[in-house]
């Protein structure tokens, strides 16, 4: 039965998904060929372009491979299965909640400003250009777990910034602004809170720091968010498939 694919996502990364979907099940297992393009696009309903897309995002991603004249077979590799790894892409209350924690976020401060170089730069606008910047922290019962701060272009949100609820999951808030990210490019690196951010905020105990610092693009490619955060080191561990 064909399976139509028509959500706010790209055709391309849902289609990735539902094919990643049938590894999992075990319904494609390693050395099996894929169906012809011709059989995908009928079952689910896509398009050749976005289809192929599809096709060449499992490929860069180690899960199937291309054996010219013969086809596409799925890969070695797609058995190895990293539960949550940090190669996927989610909001930060998604993440948090999955690693079990209930946590409740506080808005430090929100504000307007123009973007400095390195943002202007990762959000692809001019330097001086206006941003929206916010400052949080996700508190597990007493204890910081998370600080972040995020950067959001201003014209891609509403002119009443305090009609929007900046306490939830800004991927949802995002989405609700018709710009829902959809993947980033990030880095990764260990070391501290900055020292005027743990003066002003009280967080001594806090440790060593996680940082992920990440530029988000939406299902048009454009930047939408630039946000750094710093995971407590005592509160997470990430996992990731080595090939």
């Amino acid at each position: 039965m064909a399976t139509a694919l028509r959500d706010e996502r790209a055709l391309s990364v849902r289609l990735k998904d539902e094919i990643t979907a049938l590894i999992d099940r075990g319904r494609l297992k390693p050395g099996d060929k894929l169906p012809t393009e011709a059989e995908l696009t009928e079952r689910f309903r896509i398009s050749r372009p976005a289809l192929r897309e599809a096709l060449k995002l499992l490929e860069q991603e180690g899960m199937i491979t291309v054996v010219h004249g013969r086809g596409r077979f799925v890969a070695a590799a797609a058995a190895v299965r990293v539960k949550r790894p940090i190669t996927c892409f989610e909001s930060v209350t998604d993440m948090v909640r999955h690693f079990g924690y209930a946590p409740e976020n506080k808005v430090l401060d929100l504000s307007e400003t123009g973007a400095d170089q390195e943002t202007a730069t990762a959000l692809a606008i001019p330097k001086g250009a206006p941003v929206v910047r916010l400052e949080r922290l996700r508190l597990q019962g007493d204890a910081a777990i998370i600080y972040s701060i995020d950067l959001v272009p201003r014209p891609i949100l509403p002119a009443d910034l305090s009609a929007l609820d900046w306490n939830g999951s800004l991927c949802e808030l995002l989405d609700r602004c018709g710009h829902r990210p959809l993947a980033s490019a990030a880095t990764a690196s260990a070391g501290l809170l900055p020292p005027d951010v743990v003066e002003s905020h009280g967080l001594a105990d806090f440790g060593p720091a996680f940082l992920i610092s990440e530029i988000c693009y939406s299902a048009s490619g454009r930047p939408v968010l630039y946000a750094h955060d710093y995971h407590r080191g005592s509160a997470f561990s990430f996992s990731f498939a080595r090939r």
